[in-house]
């Protein structure tokens, strides 16, 4: 089924409340342009986990952040839940993305968009940590097995924490190809929230390892929301994906507590008020509905595409590599100044890779496997280009030439 199909669900005509156009164009047009407001949720997303990881966690400093940060503290300790507002942008993000594509589209749009800022955080990441084994010791096999992304599965510890939400998303990703394959309409974007959603709630109670796995429960209500969202955008709001998200959102609630605590460990969380958190995910949902209502299309500062186009990598070297730097010249600069430091350090490498690794090599594993998806739809691989021959000399030169013997 192509874009604009949507056997079953609303079809796009006139100019919609979500702003879609007969053709089945949607805000930012068919081809499916840059939003720029999300490429600001995304940098506020990145920097309160960023402000959390440097000025809450007591490794960096060797003595508790409290005391460190008495004034920022209160507010840090709820950055953590910059993951749960990635997880919201991604399942908008990736329903809008993968609308009238193949599986093999699919595929090769995500190995070519998470791979090579990974990579490159992986050795970064892994070269700081050898050199300077003072917040953490890591080994070398696990920094290899780490370059594959599938760590987690197999029990092998990440090089820095912050990756256990790339396996989140890997699983968002399993789940949501089913629906490609079957073509993104309407009607299997919201069959697949309800499976989804069932499947979060029923995981807990059942003794099922393959289940629990891919269930998510603690995150899938982001991706799930994520997902109505963008069907609001592009088909207008109705009442079936209000109660989608309103189901997500009392879903959320009852993990935040646990979230709290491996975030904080049980004896921060026990001095934190939980409130904070349940708003700050309300807000998060009152953002992302404003953007699928088009409250928000006005925002297009230049700006911000650039600075969202970083968070990304920002996100996979801030971490460790960060907390080591903090940590080794804490005694020689003032607080305040070296995390401001360090984080102007790690916008800088962030750039740096997404400009001379992320892109040119993402294009590159782009290009490429679209050639090997062709073979394998065609069946046959293509044939590797023909060596060309030397010329052959011409009859008087053969002539001139001494037989061997």
């Amino acid at each position: 089924m192509g874009a604009g199909s949507s056997a079953g669900g609303p079809q796009p005509s006139g100019v919609t409340r979500a702003g879609a156009a007969r053709d089945g164009r949607t805000r930012e047009g068919a081809a499916g342009g840059r939003l720029a407001v999300l490429d600001g949720v995304r940098v506020l997303a990145a920097l309160s986990v960023l402000f959390y990881h440097y000025v809450v966690l007591d490794s960096a400093w060797g003595e508790p952040t409290k005391g460190v940060f008495p004034a920022a503290h209160g507010f840090a300790v709820y950055g953590w839940l910059g993951v749960e507002i990635f997880f919201l942008v991604s399942g908008f993000v990736i329903c809008m993305s993968t609308w009238g594509r193949t599986v093999g589209d699919f595929a090769v749009s995500r190995i070519s968009r998470l791979f090579p800022a990974y990579w490159a955080a992986v050795a970064f990441t892994s070269l700081v940590l050898f050199n300077w084994p003072e917040v953490r010791r890591i080994k070398t096999g696990d920094a290899l097995v780490n370059l594959s992304m599938m760590q987690a599965g197999i029990g092998v510890p990440h090089i820095d924490d912050v990756y256990w939400t790339l396996f989140v998303e890997l699983k968002f990703y399993v789940l949501f190809a089913l629906v490609v394959m079957r073509g993104v309409t309407y009607r299997n974007c919201v069959l697949f929230c309800g499976a989804w959603t069932l499947a979060g709630v029923v995981a807990p109670a059942v003794d099922s390892g393959v289940l629990s796995f891919f269930a998510a429960s603690s995150a899938s209500p982001y991706f799930i929301a994520g997902i109505a969202f963008y069907l609001m955008r592009r088909f207008g709001p109705n009442a079936v994906l209000w109660a989608v998200i309103g189901l997500q959102f009392l879903l959320a609630q009852h993990h935040v507590h646990d979230r709290m605590t491996a975030s904080l460990g049980p004896g921060v969380t026990q001095q934190t008020p939980v409130w904070p958190a349940h708003a700050i995910i309300l807000l998060g949902l009152v953002l992302m509905a404003a953007i699928a209502l088009g409250a928000l299309d006005g925002i297009r500062w230049r700006w911000l595409p650039h600075a969202g186009a970083i968070t990304y990598p920002l996100y996979l070297i801030h971490m460790l590599a960060g907390l080591t730097f903090i940590h080794h010249f804490r005694h020689q600069v003032a607080p305040v100044p070296l995390a401001l430091g360090v984080t102007a350090l790690m916008v800088l490498l962030a750039w740096l890779i997404h400009r001379f690794v992320e892109r040119p090599l993402g294009r590159f594993l782009r290009d490429r496997l679209r050639r090997g998806v062709q073979d394998i739809r065609s069946g046959t691989p293509a044939p590797p280009p023909l060596r060309r021959l030397p010329a052959q000399p011409s009859a008087p030169e053969a002539e001139r030439i001494p037989a061997t013997r």
